[in-house]
């Protein structure tokens, strides 16, 4: 008896302190120019996201610089800034995976989480596009679209391609959300 009593207190325990994935993050990700691949509920789950749809040859392609500064300021509090290059507009991101990569960091340092090309269009839309979409009722309609989560997993904020990421408006509400983040 007593050993059933303590595999059913073992389990309550796991039940309890298990993490819950939120569904915006529950998605394996390879990352950019890697074999591997990354869980995002695993790797960053409590965090503040901001997910970006990025391209090297586009008008926006200088939001890179913005979006290390915004990373680089404020990684310490919880936030990531989770880069996933696309071609889907455009052809503004034709390159290699390596490609790519080379270009993110030797022109703009790039130094944020990236991951393999992606596809953001409705038609087309990769699983993990598809789910911001739904959550935020729309789809990119360019480069550099940005999708806000807060650190519980849940949908925050949708940013159109021409708001820089360090606008005031896109800080305010990141600031905000990392406030409510325990690291």
């Amino acid at each position: 008896m007593k050993i059933i009593l303590l595999v059913v207190v073992l389990l309550f325990n796991l039940q309890v302190n298990a993490k819950v994935c939120s569904e915006l993050l529950d998605f394996n990700v390879k990352t950019l120019n890697k074999s591997e691949q990354v869980n995002l509920c695993e790797e960053y789950q409590g965090k503040v996201l901001l997910v970006v749809n990025t391209a090297s040859r586009c008008a926006y392609t200088e939001q890179y610089d913005s979006l290390e500064k915004l990373y680089t300021q404020y990684k310490e509090s919880g936030l990531v800034v989770l880069g996933f290059p696309s071609n889907d507009f455009g052809h503004q991101e034709p390159g290699t995976e390596k490609e790519i990569k080379t270009f993110c960091e030797m022109t703009y340092g790039v130094d944020f989480p990236m991951f393999s090309k992606t596809r953001v269009t409705k038609q087309n839309a990769d699983p993990l596009y598809k789910k911001l979409a739904k959550v935020s009722g729309i789809y990119p309609q360019w480069n550099f679209h940005k999708y806000l989560i807060g650190g519980d997993g849940e949908f925050v904020k949708s940013y159109n391609s021409s708001i820089d990421p360090m606008d005031e408006q896109v800080i305010s509400v990141i600031k905000k959300e990392l406030k409510k983040v325990k690291l």
